[in-house]
């Protein structure tokens, strides 16, 4: 394995890294302050208007985006450490135009939009003209079971027709949120795997209502996690993305990226707690001597620096496999660094926040919200359950005997996921 980065990829990180120090960490106040003043707390602060025109001016823009010649064009071995950059601030991964949804929802589009589609929603999204939300959990289900979706997409003519309810739609109440992208059943009676399809719903159709703007963990999102109801909401046929019965592997092929964006972050995140809990240590004092002196908040300094540099490499590694491998063969490891990466993190906070005592649970520094945002995606883009089991599944299989009868009665679901992983690893 080679985790050594080309002359680009070592100069991207230099400007990020020094983008970071100059503009980034200085308007983290800026920004919250003027959150705080508006009076749509969903609404964009103008800070953030600035620094989205300085990393574009800077080249630092779209670096996600790897497909054609929409993006940058990095593998995902170079964009790894990027996004650690830019995670080790709450508002850094939007600068960059690299935040969810919108990510994920760009990709789609890059891969699977007809050139129409593409040109409605995907050149507006790259140029941050708009935003976009996701809309598959829904309140009634557990979700993590593409299975359970009870939202319909009914085909009337030369129209779809969709009524359902979800919730945590994330960025749907965003001002310049203009495009749903919606996963729901077209077919029930269809082989497991080829029920589901996704629809491409403008935000502005009639039918689409947001019932409430759901907290995490108490904190209110400025993009927005909403409830939302689908009430006969028509849009042409042309909005489907892909064909019917995709939607399955659609997703599969969204969310694989997507964990590895995440995990990505989730570095950055327990960076950043790393960093705040040493400068806690050793500039307060306590029974005598800093924090720094005691045992106990060395081992939690020393313990924290081997499992981020631990999890590093396990990261670098599935963005390594899946550069090379694909997708599908990177599975067990990107289910891996899903669970691992939110661990540690969160772990690591957790730590920082102990270190910082009181101040730690407030607002006063990041890392009660970075609490909140590492406990929550340890739900988000699949629970860590499912991924263990993903794991546990692989490991397994190395040591089953042969059984025909059980392979014969598991053949069509498995070829059904197969087909789907290997969309997502051709992607």
């Amino acid at each position: 394995m080679d985790f050594g980065f080309s002359p680009r990829a070592s100069e991207l990180q230099d400007r990020m890294r020094s983008f970071m120090e100059q503009h980034v960490f200085p308007a983290e106040a800026v920004y919250d302050r003027q959150l705080a003043e508006a009076d749509d707390p969903h609404a964009l602060p103008p800070v953030m208007t600035d620094l989205k025109e300085k990393a574009r001016a800077e080249g630092l823009w779209n670096l996600f985006m790897a497909h054609g010649d929409w993006g940058a064009g990095l593998t995902n071995l170079e964009y790894a450490p990027l996004m650690e950059l830019a995670g080790r601030s709450i508002i850094g991964p939007e600068v960059f135009n690299c935040s969810a949804p919108d990510t994920g929802n760009m990709e789609l589009l890059a891969l699977y939009g007809t050139p129409a589609q593409q040109e409605r929603w995907l050149r507006p999204l790259l140029e941050a003209e708009i935003r976009s939300s996701f809309a598959m959990t829904e309140p009634e289900v557990a979700s993590s079971d593409a299975r359970n979706i009870r939202t319909r997409i009914t085909r009337h003519g030369d129209s779809y027709v969709v009524n359902g309810r979800k919730w945590y739609t994330s960025g749907i109440l965003d001002p310049d949120c203009k495009l749903i992208i919606l996963m729901g059943k077209t077919d029930p009676d269809a082989p497991t795997y080829r029920q589901q399809s996704m629809l491409l719903i403008p935000r502005d159709t009639p039918g689409v209502t947001v019932l409430r703007d759901l907290p995490m963990f108490g904190y209110t999102d400025r993009c927005g996690h909403g409830e939302v109801l689908f009430e006969n909401v028509r849009v042409p046929v042309e909005n489907i993305l892909g064909g019917e019965g995709d939607g399955f592997s659609i997703a599969q092929g969204r969310l694989g990226p997507g964990r590895m964006h995440y995990a990505m972050r989730a570095v950055g995140f327990a960076e950043r707690a790393l960093q705040l809990m040493c400068e806690r240590a050793t500039e307060r004092v306590a029974f005598g001597g800093p924090l720094a002196d005691r045992g106990v908040v060395r081992e939690w300094i020393a313990r924290s620096r081997i499992e981020i540099e631990q999890l590093r490499l396990l990261v670098l590694k599935s963005a390594w496999l899946m550069d090379t491998v694909g997708n599908a063969a990177a599975r067990m490891e990107v289910a891996a660094i899903k669970v691992a990466a939110l661990e540690v993190a969160h772990q690591v906070v957790d730590r920082a926040v102990q270190a910082h005592g009181a101040a730690g649970v407030s607002d006063d520094t990041v890392l009660a919200r970075l609490f909140s945002i590492t406990r929550a995606l340890k739900i988000a883009d699949g629970p860590d359950e499912v991924h263990l089991r993903t794991v546990a599944r692989q490991e397994l299989a190395r040591y089953k005997k042969s059984d025909p009868k059980a392979e014969r009665q598991t053949a069509d679901s498995k070829a059904e996921r197969q087909s789907a992983d290997t969309k997502a690893g051709a992607a």
